[in-house]
């Protein structure tokens, strides 16, 4: 057995000499909750969702690997929108809900999600004294929502992404072509049948 290092005593004397250093400091508390903390930006907080960009398609169902999200929906008809047209039908959500006793905040939903539907929020205060009620509904989802902070802004040395570009390409198109056609709409202008006196180039009426 090897002896230990050092005088005898010498590792109780590093710890006073820890606990004699830290009640020199002065002690730093949060006053929670009278005081909110500053939480980073990207929070992993509870999860919003905008049910108006969700098409039911089940994928962050599909994919949650605790098996959380429950969603219920039906399907409805559409009449068609020109006539002669053939109706379309569309799922419509009925039930949008997580079970955050079971999530593990992985943030696979939200990053399956196709359409954006799913953000996360940095609200924390969902505490219950029952278990039962930490599945929140869709109408408590949506109130987070809105508590969701606003994307960073964008390096301005950054390219600019391939949708956007699309996007501002297609609409330089339709202005074109919009512009073209008053253009060509607009009837070209008939020249005056009684012009007036023309000004003389030395300055004198003609």
């Amino acid at each position: 057995m090897s002896p230990l290092p050092g005088f005898p005593g010498s590792g109780l004397a590093k710890g006073l000499a820890v606990t004699l250093r830290t009640m020199t400091k002065k002690s730093v508390t949060a006053q929670y909750p009278d005081t909110q903390p500053a939480l980073a930006p990207r929070t992993r907080g509870v999860i919003g969702l905008f049910e108006e960009n969700c098409t039911v398609c089940m994928l962050c169902a599909r994919e949650c690997p605790d098996w959380c999200i429950y969603i219920d929906s039906h399907k409805e008809t559409v009449p068609a929108a020109t006539p002669g047209g053939r109706d379309r039908s569309r799922n419509v959500l009925d039930r949008f809900a997580i079970d955050f006793s079971l999530c593990m905040y992985c943030g696979i939903c939200i990053e399956v999600c196709p359409f954006d539907a799913l953000f996360w929020s940095p609200e924390f205060e969902y505490a219950e004294t029952d278990i039962r009620e930490l599945t929140h509904e869709r109408d408590k989802l949506r109130e987070w929502m809105w508590t969701v902070p606003a994307p960073p802004a964008l390096d301005p040395a950054a390219e600019e992404p391939k949708e956007l570009a699309a996007a501002r390409k297609t609409a330089d198109k339709l202005a074109a072509a919009q512009a073209a056609a008053q253009a060509a709409a607009q009837p070209d202008p008939q020249p005056d049948p009684h012009p007036g006196p023309q000004a003389d180039p030395k300055g004198e009426d003609s």
